[in-house]
């Protein structure tokens, strides 16, 4: 294993909160492999960038030589998380979770080490748990306890619907720690009171509670709000890798050094050194490639990886777009913007009557692309660089 300050100061990049702080350091000196554990419910099929981020810190884990769980929550996901929901969640049945859970175990493997990784259900001790145990495992909690939640609190407050089996949520959860024995458990910032109703569980069961280590939601393609594919801000890990390639590419300078931090394997050593090229002039453009070569390489292989960027470079020639171009924020109307309402409050056209004038003479250009659809509508929570003309440029963020 690696000295303890280098495990501490990888593991602990990124993260958003560690549970207690000085905890990490004190399970990491015991000098044995931690049980290190994160719950998904197969809720959805397909996974995105933003999910990663838990994987990743898992990853990080795994290769300091301590013993990753990725927990499928085919239980769980029969009550559905209400974390953060303002009503009920309708449960999954047995059938789509598991084939969820298939297609979950599929794609972290992109990420985690299949030699390395134990894959757990939930179902596995919870349905030998019988009615009796789920009635002792309620007592070890209080209704008082389980307001202190935000959602629930607030959907209390407001006379809304909260469901007995919301309660039972975190407490499931919770008592998965106690039948891994887990060190460390992981989860993103939403999941934060139900890590701790471990802690307290394993407590409660004579254990020593296990540390809670927080991960960020990441920011989606707009830099605005979370990655989500509701709002179409989003990159799936298996997208095309040309589609893959071009999204990273139309991020935000500020927000690449955020998907460094997060996403990229390459030590923080490396990422500062690209930092302090860019603050000697080097252009930001060149260091995202490596980002984007690094994660589409990733989820795909270094060959393709390299194509698309040199697919890219040649649109870019192509269009003749220039190093710097301005970023422009523009507001959708319910989610969607047709594309001469967008140049023109981009500032790209003087006028609608205009773009459609520039898209029937071919002079509109999305990514590099021409275009001449007068019908498209951009989804909003995308990022893309618009060209009118020779010299018209912005990349737009509408939201």
């Amino acid at each position: 294993m690696k000295r303890i300050d280098e495990q501490l100061q990888e593991l602990a990049r990124g993260a958003d909160e560690i549970l207690p702080e000085d905890g990490l350091e004190a399970k990491l000196r015991k000098g044995r492999p931690l049980i290190v554990k994160a719950g998904f419910d197969p809720t959805a099929p397909d996974l995105h960038l933003g999910h990663t981020v838990l994987i990743n810190k898992m990853r990080q884990f795994q290769q300091y030589g301590h013993d990753v769980v990725f927990l499928i929550g085919d239980f769980t996901g029969m009550i559905g998380d209400p974390s953060g929901k303002n009503s009920t969640r309708p449960p999954l049945s047995q059938e789509e979770i598991a084939e969820n859970a298939k297609t979950y175990e599929a794609q972290i493997f992109k990420i985690l080490d299949p030699e390395k990784t134990r894959v757990e259900f939930n179902s596995t001790w919870m349905s030998k748990l019988g009615a009796a145990g789920l009635i002792r495992l309620a007592a070890q909690h209080t209704v008082a306890r389980m307001l202190e939640r935000d959602d629930f609190s607030k959907r209390y407050a407001s006379g809304q619907p909260i469901a007995i089996h919301e309660f039972l949520y975190p407490l499931v959860q919770g008592f998965d720690s106690v039948a891994l024995k887990a060190d460390v458990e992981l989860g993103g910032t939403d999941q934060k009171f139900n890590l701790l109703v471990g802690r307290q569980l394993q407590q409660s069961n004579g254990m020593e509670p296990q540390i809670v280590m927080t991960t960020p939601l990441l920011e989606g393609l707009d830099g605005v709000n979370k990655m989500s594919k509701s709002l179409g801000n989003y990159i799936g890990i298996t997208e095309p890798a040309g589609e893959m390639f071009g999204k990273i590419m139309s991020i935000s300078d500020d927000l690449m050094w955020r998907y460094f931090e997060v996403l990229s394997f390459r030590p923080l050593s490396d990422i500062s050194e690209l930092k302090a090229q860019v603050v000697e002039g080097r252009n930001p453009r060149d260091v995202k490639f490596e980002l984007a070569e690094e994660i589409v390489g990733r989820f795909h292989d270094k060959a393709s990886a390299m194509r698309e960027r040199q697919e890219f470079i040649a649109r870019f020639q192509k269009g003749a777009m220039p190093d710097e171009i301005a970023e422009v924020r523009v507001a959708s109307n319910g989610g969607r913007l047709g594309i001469a309402h967008l140049l023109k409050e981009a500032g790209l056209v003087g006028s609608t009557s205009e773009a459609f004038r520039m898209l029937q003479q071919g002079a509109v250009r999305i990514d590099g692309d021409r275009i001449d659809d007068r019908s498209l509508e951009v989804a909003a929570g995308t990022t893309h660089v618009f060209q009118v003309g020779k010299r018209k440029f912005a990349r737009v963020l509408l939201s």
